[in-house]
C-alpha cells in the first residue's frame, strides 16, 4: 500500500468506529495508508456500564461526551489512528438519543442541526485530507439511529459540495472522492454469530433474537467489498474495551468466550456506492482500482 492512499471514515459517535470498522482502519494504518476519523458527536446520550461511573450520564452530571473523548483517545491509539477529529470541533453537535427521546428535541443537537452547516463542516475535511476513499453509513443509518441517518446525509452532501468549484473556494482546492462506501453487517454473519451464541449457552438478549427482525442486518447480496481484518480483530477488540462506559465483551454479539467474538468479526463488510467493482465480483480492498501514484 502506497502512503498516497487516503481514507476518511465518518460516525456518529465514539465506539461506533470500533464496532464496525476497526479492523478496516487498523489494517490500512498497517500498510501505510492515512486514515481520517471523524466522528459527529461525543455520544453524550449514552448509557452508562459502570456503576461507579453513573454520575456521567445526561441526566446526572452530563459531562460522559468528555469523558468519551478519552476513551476514543484510547482506542484510536490501539488501532494506531493519530488523525481523527470531531465534525465542528468537540461538542459542536450533540448526541440526540433516539427517535421520540427527549434528547432528541434538542435543537442542539445533531439530528437537528443545519444540513449545510454541517456539510460544510465536513467539507473542509474533505479538501484538506483528500481522501481516495469515504466511507459512512447506508441511508438508514445501519439501524435508523437518528444520528446515524445524519451522518450519511452530512457526509453524502459534503461530498457533492466538496468538488464543487462554486462552493466556498476559501475552504480549499476542491476535491472529488473516487470510491464512497457504506458499512454493512451480513445477515448471514449475524445468524452464524447467534448460533454461536446459543451454542454455547449464552442468555443475552441478542442471542434470542431473529435474525430477521435485526434492523442493521443487511441481504449478503448487497455486499460488495470483504476487508479480512482476521490480523487485526484483537486490535479491534482491545479497541472496543477502551469504551469501558458504552461496550461489555462479557456477553452478547462481542462475546469473547471460546473466542467467538474474534472469529464472527474476523471480516468486515462494505457496499460501494460511487466508483467501480472488479469485473469478477466483489472485492477485497478499499482502494481497488484506485491509481495512487
Amino acid at each position: 500500500m502506497t502512503s498516497d492512499a487516503r481514507l476518511l471514515i465518518v460516525h456518529a459517535h465514539p465506539d461506533d468506529e470500533s464496532i464496525g470498522t476497526g479492523a478496516t482502519m487498523a489494517k490500512y494504518v498497517a500498510e501505510g495508508a492515512s486514515v481520517t476519523l471523524v466522528t459527529c458527536t461525543l455520544g453524550e446520550e449514552g448509557e452508562v456500564l459502570i456503576p461507579e461511573l453513573a454520575h456521567l450520564a445526561a441526566d446526572h452530571d452530563d459531562l460522559l461526551g468528555e469523558h468519551r473523548i478519552t476513551e476514543l483517545t484510547d482506542a484510536m491509539a490501539i488501532l494506531g489512528v493519530s488523525d481523527f477529529r470531531f465534525l465542528g470541533g468537540a461538542g459542536k453537535y450533540r448526541d440526540s438519543g433516539m427517535m421520540g427521546v427527549e434528547s432528541n428535541q434538542r435543537a442542539d443537537c445533531f439530528w437537528h442541526a443545519d444540513l449545510l452547516e454541517a456539510a460544510t463542516d465536513l467539507v473542509t475535511i474533505i479538501r484538506e485530507v483528500r481522501p481516495q476513499v469515504v466511507a459512512t453509513y447506508d441511508d438508514f443509518g445501519g439501524y435508523g439511529h437518528p444520528d446515524h441517518i445524519q451522518a450519511h446525509r452530512v457526509t453524502t452532501y459534503a461530498i457533492a459540495l466538496a468538488e464543487s468549484p462554486s462552493f466556498k473556494p476559501e475552504l480549499g482546492e476542491t476535491w472529488s472522492v473516487a470510491k464512497v462506501y457504506w458499512t454493512a453487517f451480513p445477515k448471514s454473519r449475524i445468524v452464524e454469530g447467534i448460533t454461536k451464541l446459543k451454542e454455547i449457552g449464552d442468555e443475552s438478549e441478542f442471542a434470542s433474537m431473529d435474525p430477521d427482525d435485526i434492523p442493521f442486518a443487511v441481504d449478503d447480496s448487497v455486499i460488495t467489498t470483504v476487508i479480512d481484518g482476521a490480523a487485526f480483530t484483537s486490535a479491534k477488540f482491545a479497541a472496543l474495551t477502551a469504551h469501558k462506559t458504552q461496550v461489555t465483551t462479557d456477553s452478547g454479539f462481542f462475546a469473547l468466550s471460546n473466542n467467538l467474538g474474534l472469529e464472527i468479526f474476523s471480516e468486515e463488510h462494505f457496499r460501494l456506492v460511487r466508483g467501480k467493482l472488479p469485473s469478477l465480483g466483489q472485492e477485497s480492498d478499499l482502494f481497488e482500482g484506485l491509481n495512487l501514484a
